[in-house]
């Protein structure tokens, strides 16, 4: 900072007029004002007055100088700025003389502008302490009061016997709330985060625990049985998480987890059948906000595992992101040195040590990652990104922690099969769809063949229900590369014959998953359900075609028809995919005669009937295909509108006809020709636009996309 000039000692002196005359110019020579001492000790503004009358009065005017001194001695009025902006500290411009003008941000925020001399800032940490210290008086208080108060509810409060509660059906209860448990629900709630509110409050004044999604609101005891559900019925799919734990620990832990949890045992529900449908949409929200958070945690990783085995309800594969969630399971587990479990502080910001059974639950973890990625991509028919790294060998590892649980190490090694199984048929880099060459097809089957021979005998014969169902989708998903076999080859028949086989023992496998409990049959898998659609389709075209003469055509049909059954009774809400591709199986079986062909006769011979135009889905293309040759044979007919048939579901039982819809085989009115345009209809119940089925194929179907195939053959109705 300069140095103020050195004042001239004694009285103001006047020019004589003797010297040129300068007034604010560099040869001003009119001394300063005041003294060195005054200057340090005025106020800024002080300091600019003087400055300023110093330039406008000029050095021979005496009565200037004098009016600069009464200027100095006058003493000005600090402005200061309203209590809001000095709390914000914000440039405020409020007036205050003569007459008092709020400022212009209390305007706009229709705040109380005044100006306190007293005023005094409130700091945020000190604000946020005694609100801690509030709360914790109020929760002491209510502990206080809940332990002196009787347990049981009043005769005249009656909890709801089928519906979940929610804010709807519990506004009717809010006015009758006592006021002095409004005030400690209200913090209550203001603590409880991003989901809203963690209690609910009774008519009789107390308070309960409950949990929030968005307008969705479980009380403590639907909680809880809803989650004693999850664990009895989906839980042994999918042995990921801890029974013994509490649902507060999964809250905690994570609110996506603890969601998801809630979601998949609301699949068939009975207590509230809709309340599947309502978390739909705000699961789908918090999922997509919890993964915009970087970086995650490994149990947002268990949470996507739960997602990608059970998805929520869709109608259409375009709006299905399963695939993509698997991905981002993959990735987010690899993020955070999941396939390292030993060596987590290489990819932490942080040296990071695990108990042992922290140690083993992540290397359990890593495991259940693998295993739903690789089925996500099979029941997709897509290539897998699985990484079977040393962690998961089970001869790799000889560390205890590494070993995986018997049931998860004998699934693991049966999904370690289906990817050798997809890498060996559909991963030939030389052709356009990845196919293998003929002339290897034969021995790789054989050799396939042994492998998994080895593994059954490896598993042993006491595996569980569950783990022999996902070893036999494995062996489907093997035999049906027989569909892209030449009919011409010598093993053709031989081949055809064991997809017959695999797809019969699949399906007695998911007609026996039967507990203690009841069926597990409406709780199985996405990935179970798409192998039983897949069987469903694998029965279709095998018993509408040559083929038939050489299998029990009745113990067939009576497979089919309990197919399309099970895939009705897996569906978890009206018009999804489940219960479209249940229409589209049994309008196939009905306009392609049912299987009757071979009753009346028709020639034996081997021909091209079952082969494939679309065979880029690998084991799935056969599904694909399906579809395809549906839409041809149907929908381009005015037969084939999905939104109006699965409201009356075709039977497909020829000996029966459906009360509901007796005439299933000329169903509805033209929907539109082949080569017409694909237009969305209106949303369905799953927030999604109407499109048909397998959307990915539209483009197909409307020309716009030619086969590269080259198959002339369509004779096959399917």
């Amino acid at each position: 900072m300069n140095a103020p000039p050195a004042a001239v000692p004694g009285p103001l002196s006047r020019s004589n007029g003797s010297g040129p005359h300068h007034v604010g110019g560099f040869g001003a020579t009119s001394p300063p004002l005041v003294s060195p001492t005054n200057t340090q000790s005025q106020s800024p503004s002080q300091k600019r007055t003087h400055t300023l009358a110093g330039l406008e009065s000029s050095a021979g005017s005496g009565d200037d100088v004098e009016e600069a001194v009464e200027l100095k001695k006058r003493p000005s009025a600090p402005k200061r700025a309203c209590n809001e902006c000095r709390q914000q500290k914000l440039r405020c411009d409020v007036i205050q003389e003569p007459t008092y003008l709020p400022c212009s941000r209390c305007k706009r925020l229709s705040l109380d502008c005044k100006v306190d001399s007293n005023f005094k800032r409130i700091g945020k940490r000190s604000k946020h302490a005694e609100m801690e210290r509030e709360i914790k008086n109020l929760r002491d208080q209510l502990a206080s009061q809940q332990s002196s108060s009787p347990t049981a509810p009043p005769p005249s409060i009656k909890a709801p016997d089928t519906a979940s509660p929610t804010i709807s059906n519990l506004q009717s209860n809010l006015d009758h709330y006592i006021d002095s448990e409004e005030a400690v629900a209200s913090l209550l709630d203001l603590r409880s985060g991003l989901e809203g509110g963690s209690f609910l409050r009774s008519p009789n004044g107390h308070i309960h625990p409950a949990r929030r999604i968005e307008s969705v609101t479980l009380q403590q005891d639907r909680v809880l049985e809803l989650f004693r559900r999850f664990f009895r019925l989906f839980h042994p799919f999918m042995p990921l998480l801890e029974p013994e734990k509490s649902a507060d620990h999964y809250y905690d832990a994570s609110p996506l987890l603890f969601w998801t949890i809630i979601s998949v045992a609301a699949r068939h529900y009975p207590s509230d059948k809709a309340l599947l449908t309502s978390l739909s949409g705000p699961l789908s929200r918090l999922l997509w906000a919890t993964l915009a958070d970087v970086p995650q945690s490994y149990i947002v990783v268990k949470a996507l595992c739960l997602l990608c085995t059970w998805p929520l309800p869709i109608s259409s594969t375009s709006s299905d992101p399963t695939f993509m969630l698997s991905g981002l399971l993959l990735t987010i587990a690899m993020q955070i040195g999941l396939h390292r479990p030993s060596h987590a502080q290489d990819f932490a910001r942080f040296r990071v040590e695990f108990r042992e059974e922290e140690l083993k639950d992540r290397v359990k973890t890593w495991g259940a990652v693998n295993a739903v990625v690789q089925r996500v991509a099979t029941g997709l028919g897509q290539p897998p990104s699985t990484v079977y790294d040393w962690t998961l060998e089970p001869s790799g590892a000889d560390e205890i922690n590494y070993h995986l649980p018997q049931e998860v190490q004998a699934r693991l090694t049966i999904e370690r099969f289906c990817n050798k199984v997809t890498k060996a048929f559909y991963s030939n880099r030389s052709d356009p769809v990845g196919l293998v060459d003929d002339s290897q097809r034969s021995s790789l089957t054989d050799f396939l063949a042994r492998d998994l021979e080895d593994i059954e005998e490896s598993l042993g014969p006491n595996l569980s229900a569950i783990t022999t169902l996902y070893f036999r989708a494995a062996s489907l998903h093997f035999r049906l590369s027989a569909f892209f076999d030449s009919p011409s080859s010598k093993d053709y028949n031989l081949h055809l014959f064991a997809l017959w086989m695999a797809t019969s023992s699949f399906l007695e496998s998911v007609f026996e998953l039967e507990t203690s409990s009841g069926s597990l049959l409406p709780y199985v898998t996405n990935y179970i359900l798409q192998m039983i659609i897949a069987s469903g389709f694998t029965l279709l075209k095998l018993l509408n075609s040559f083929f038939a003469h050489h299998v029990d055509l009745a113990y067939g049909k009576e497979l089919f028809k309990n197919a399309i059954r099970a895939i009705r009774t897996i569906s978890v809400a009206t018009n999804d995919l489940p219960s479209r591709l249940a229409e589209v199986l049994a309008q196939l079986w009905r306009g392609g005669g049912s299987g009757t062909k071979t009753e009346y006769g028709e020639s034996s011979g081997m021909d091209s009937s079952l082969q494939l135009k679309v065979r880029c889905r690998m084991s799935m293309s056969l599904v694909y295909d399906s579809v395809w040759r549906w839409r041809e044979e149907f929908q381009a007919k005015g037969r084939g509108n999905l939104e109006t048939a699965v409201k009356n579901p075709t039977n497909p039982d020829t000996t029966v006809e459906s009360s509901t819809n007796p005439n299933a085989d000329s169903l509805l009115v033209t929907s539109g020709a082949m080569g017409g345009s694909v237009t969305p209809g209106p949303s369905n119940a799953f927030g999604e636009s109407n499109y048909e089925v397998f959307d990915p194929l539209n483009w197909v179907l409307d020309g716009v996309i030619e086969f590269p195939y080259g198959l002339s053959d369509t004779s096959g109705m399917t």
